[in-house]
């Protein structure tokens, strides 16, 4: 009904294009508005207002000899002091666009290696817009925002890619586990060290408790029972540890059997025996 009386609503964001006799007349925004049909005035059609966005997919080839897929998103809009040159000047926009975006990609991309052209996306976006914006704007239209999305390297590119990523990581895993077990084993031989040489210190401590209270008993004993000498109180202490030592064989169940010399002459050789070597040993330590 409203259209037979020349009434005509445009919604928001959206302008409305008038003709008078196939002649561009006038610019409707949004609101309702009074069409005179009698008089020749036509609705020619509408041009939206909103931000839109194109997603453009270019394959070119790097610097290097790579074939990538570049995938670029522009956001671009009508301009509303320009809308008659936005739906008159242009049959198709978005191929209009898409075929800047080709032109300045595959002049930009050819330029760059693999590494830098990811390196590198944001000044490959700030090139495609600039060159937009200095084309579109003759066409009443404004880039809002160009993005590169993504760079798709072909998929033998890419599976060698991760592979010599694969491989380096390892090679850092590798070395950081050697680094590991070096350092362990040189932790390991410093605990060992300390040991030993803890392990000597107490060895050590313990012949000279042994030499002091022989030392002591042979003092005690002379003083004790007179006439004695020192060689007695030997040949009596190591008579005496003599026998020790076979009560200790025979009490441990677990020990081998021992064949040794056993009698008073036997007892007698065993202690001339060690006698010898503890003045062969002073003997050699005076040299």
């Amino acid at each position: 009904m409203g259209q037979v009386c020349g009434c005509l609503q445009v919604d928001q964001s959206t302008v409305a294009v008038t003709e008078t006799f196939g002649k561009f007349d006038d610019i409707l925004e949004p609101g309702c508005h009074c069409v005179p049909w009698c008089f020749g005035s036509q609705i020619a059609g509408h041009l939206s207002l909103r931000v839109q966005q194109l997603d453009v997919r270019c394959e070119t080839k790097t610097k290097d000899n790579v074939f990538v897929t570049v995938v670029a998103s522009i956001q671009y809009r009508a301009l509303a002091d320009k809308a008659a040159d936005a739906f008159y000047k242009l049959s198709n926009t978005r191929e209009q666009i898409q075929a800047y975006v080709f032109d300045v990609i595959r002049a930009s991309v050819p330029k760059l290696e693999l590494d830098s052209a990811f390196e590198q996306k944001n000044d490959i976006a700030t090139a495609v817009e600039n060159e937009l914006e200095k084309a579109m704007s003759h066409y009443g239209y404004e880039i809002v925002q160009t993005l590169i999305v993504d760079i798709e390297p072909d998929v033998h590119v890419k599976r060698a890619m991760n592979e010599i990523n694969a491989a380096s990581r390892m090679r850092m895993a590798a070395n950081e586990k050697a680094e590991a077990e070096k350092i362990l084993q040189i932790k390991k031989a410093e605990g060992e060290a300390e040991s030993k040489y803890l392990a000597g210190l107490g060895i050590a401590r313990q012949r000279q408790a042994i030499v002091d209270g022989l030392r002591d008993s042979v003092l005690n004993f002379s003083e004790s029972v007179p006439g004695t000498s020192a060689k007695d109180v030997m040949d009596m202490v190591l008579v005496t540890q003599y026998f020790d030592t076979m009560k200790e064989i025979g009490a441990n169940s677990k020990s081998s059997a021992v064949f040794i010399p056993h009698g008073p002459g036997a007892v007698r050789d065993v202690a001339s025996q060690i006698r010898d070597g503890l003045l062969q040993g002073s003997s050699a330590s005076l040299i």
